[in-house]
């Protein structure tokens, strides 16, 4: 449950931001979807008919080669079209989305698992909105709907269309430009959804050196914590 106290945005009992309040009302709640799938039946959707999402091959490498993932490219506009359109002819147990992300919080080579998506270059607050709120939508701030995989820390997502190099707020630890978008699309669909980021750089000024090495080492650090 996503709700405001004064100017602070909290998630259960954590902060996660300020904020100016809703207008329309002194206390606004969003319930949040929470993907409740125990480990059993998250590994009976993995060996059904999962479909695999990447961004770019070269973050599956050859490690996925025998899935036949889907490239859907950068950004979100890209994911949401090429996920919609092969969603519109096929329907897979779970879709699974791999790559790679930044983050000021994780080490480098770490996986986590993104069970929350911000949008976090969404801002018109110019016009009395929230920051990361869609305007005239009942969409949430936070959107919660993803799987947990044992063992693995759990994140929030920011996906944008831009690589940040200057992360410095608290409302997401995680950042990537396409997982909010599949995470939005897979809801909309009710096909369960499971999110691994490779922290592949600190999302600092060093981001971009660190991303192009670290892209190859991917692929085998995402399928070994697959192997559950």
């Amino acid at each position: 449950m996503v709700y405001f106290i004064g100017r602070l945005v909290f998630l259960g009992d954590i902060p996660l931001f300020r904020a100016q309040p809703p207008k329309r009302d002194l206390l606004y709640i969003v319930i949040l979807t929470l993907m409740n799938i125990d480990q059993s039946k998250l590994t009976e959707l993995l060996q059904a008919n999962p479909l695999y999402v990447f961004a770019l091959e070269s973050e599956a490498a050859q490690e996925f080669a025998h899935l036949k993932p889907l490239f859907v490219g950068v950004g979100k506009v890209n994911a949401t079209y090429h996920l919609a359109k092969r969603l519109a002819t096929y329907k897979p147990s779970i879709i699974v989305n791999l790559g790679t992300a930044g983050s000021s919080k994780h080490v480098g080579g770490e996986v986590v698992c993104c069970t929350r998506f911000v949008q976090r270059d969404m801002d018109v607050t110019a016009l009395g909105f929230e920051r990361y709120q869609t305007p005239f939508s009942d969409n949430p701030l936070v959107l919660e709907y993803g799987c947990k995989l044992p063992g693995l820390p759990e994140e929030t997502c920011g996906t944008g269309d831009s690589f940040e190099m200057a992360h410095a707020t608290a409302a997401y630890d995680v950042i990537d430009m396409e997982a909010f978008a599949l995470a939005w699309v897979a809801k909309q669909q009710d096909i369960p959804f499971l999110c691994l980021k490779y922290i592949s750089d600190g999302a600092n000024d060093e981001a971009a050196n660190d991303w192009q090495v670290a892209v190859h080492l991917a692929a085998v650090a995402l399928k070994k914590a697959l192997a559950f």
